[in-house]
């Protein structure tokens, strides 16, 4: 199969070419409610949603993963529910919810109604076809304590059994991941700020680190500004990419060709 490749296209009909069960991971991005024109619609449809998490299911190899990063829009205090559509739709199809993922945007523009809570969040579904085969859980939440303690236990008779441990002193992070965002922030490729959408970079890695190993195939069907590619890139592993808007390409060719993968 090839890969380590991007191309300008409609991702179901750009899918129709990878084999079934050659993906190892999908990180990407659908266009949010009304955010890019996708077609000739200025949203992502739900008949859409299906088609792509039917294809993603075909071609995803057993035991793999997507990551479905995205948001929902506002119209007179309305909450669209979009996000909570596409993922009970993924599940319909076949997929697994693993997990509900929060992403935090630490920074950047407030948005939101003057009558409501400034929206400073995402959604992150992780998706997987059966099992998941890989979960290479990052470990940087520093833990409180981290000497010899104990706590009683209840037993199943009512009496209580003293337990000793002793805890890492660092423990597996929490599933909100709290990102800095905006110009600089983000990313240093000011190219990349081209395109209206970006996800932090880290954002990618971690996932990519999360889900994947060295050497697997990493998937982004909504590649916009070549985010996820260049981190999988990176990260020693391959990667594919498709994007339908021809300048997004352009700019994610160019940031791949800039990188130096000597530092």
């Amino acid at each position: 199969m090839k890969v380590d490749y991007m191309k300008c296209g409609d991702c179901v009909d750009l899918m129709k070419d990878i084999p079934d069960n050659s993906i190892d991971l999908t990180v990407t991005s659908p266009p949010y409610d009304n955010l890019r024109k996708y077609e000739n619609d200025n949203f992502l449809t739900l008949e859409k949603c299906k088609c792509i998490a039917e294809e993603l299911l075909r071609i995803t190899k057993e035991g793999g993963t997507v990551v479905w990063v995205v948001s929902d829009r506002v119209r007179n205090g309305n909450e669209s529910g979009t996000s909570f559509s596409q993922a009970l739709l993924f599940k319909e199809v076949g997929w697994r919810l693993k997990d509900t993922m929060i992403y935090i945007k630490k920074g950047g523009i407030n948005a939101g109604a003057l009558d409501s809570y400034q929206q400073k969040f995402e959604y992150m579904f992780v998706f997987t076809k059966g099992k998941q085969k890989t979960h290479n859980l990052i470990k940087d939440r520093k833990n409180k304590y981290v000497e010899d303690r104990k706590k009683l236990k209840r037993q199943k008779d009512g009496t209580y059994k003293e337990q000793h441990f002793k805890a890492e002193e660092f423990g597996v992070r929490y599933n909100y991941w709290i990102y800095d965002t905006g110009s600089g922030k983000s990313t240093k490729d000011k190219i990349a700020f081209q395109h209206p959408a970006i996800f932090p970079e880290q954002l990618a890695k971690d996932h990519i680190i999360s889900w994947s190993n060295e050497g697997d195939v990493v998937l982004d069907i909504f590649m916009g500004s070549g985010t996820t590619c260049k981190m999988a890139k990176l990260m020693n592993r391959h990667y594919i990419g498709f994007e339908i808007v021809p300048e997004y390409v352009k700019i994610a060719r160019e940031r791949l060709g800039g990188l130096d993968l000597n530092e």
